[in-house]
């Protein structure tokens, strides 16, 4: 063999272990690009079940939001239909009295009323409402001044008399006390 068969020969085998080696690389990369679409995939389809996920949280979360505002005040009214069952029952006895056992009615119509009155205030209590406090000071938070009144016996400012009761829901004004102050 000649000088220029071998060195033919040669580049022949160098060029058939490039064309081996380049294959191999090219299977590696196709190996590893496999992997990687699908790690992608994996983490596409993770993405999409907990975006998902997201959703359906977020549209029950508004339900309930809705659920808690439709009947927020559901236990208040409940408490409330034992004051009107009472308030019922002593209207019902108005039809039943005689003339005669008028003044007896209405001992007992007042003393149905008082305890009514006492429920009434006894639930409005339980759901933290409470009458607004008119001591002397006028207090233009939580009262309304409606007019004012000459009085030798308040100092000006002072509240004279109440005209309307007002209540405060917890540290909220409700509605304002309605009352006249001295000039």
């Amino acid at each position: 063999m000649s000088k220029d068969d071998k060195e033919t020969s040669i580049d022949a085998e160098v060029e058939i272990i490039d064309t081996e080696e380049s294959t191999e690389n090219q299977e590696t990369q196709s190996l590893e690009i496999d992997k990687l679409k699908n790690e992608v995939a994996q983490w596409e389809d993770k993405f999409l079940r907990t975006h998902a996920s997201f959703e359906n949280s977020k549209r029950l979360l508004a339900k309930d939001k809705a659920a808690a505002v439709a009947y927020a005040n559901e236990s208040f009214a409940s408490d409330i239909l034992t004051v009107i069952d009472s308030l019922d029952s002593a209207l019902s006895m108005i039809d039943k009295v005689d003339e005669k056992d008028t003044n007896e009615f209405l001992k007992k119509m007042k003393e149905g009323l008082t305890l009514v009155d006492e429920q009434l205030h006894k639930v409005l209590e339980k759901n933290h409402i409470k009458p607004v406090v008119c001591d002397k000071d006028y207090d233009p938070n939580v009262h309304q001044a409606i007019m004012q009144v000459d009085s030798d016996e308040h100092e000006s400012g002072q509240i004279v008399q109440v005209m309307q009761k007002g209540y405060t829901i917890k540290d909220r004004v409700l509605r304002p006390a309605m009352v006249s102050t001295a000039k």
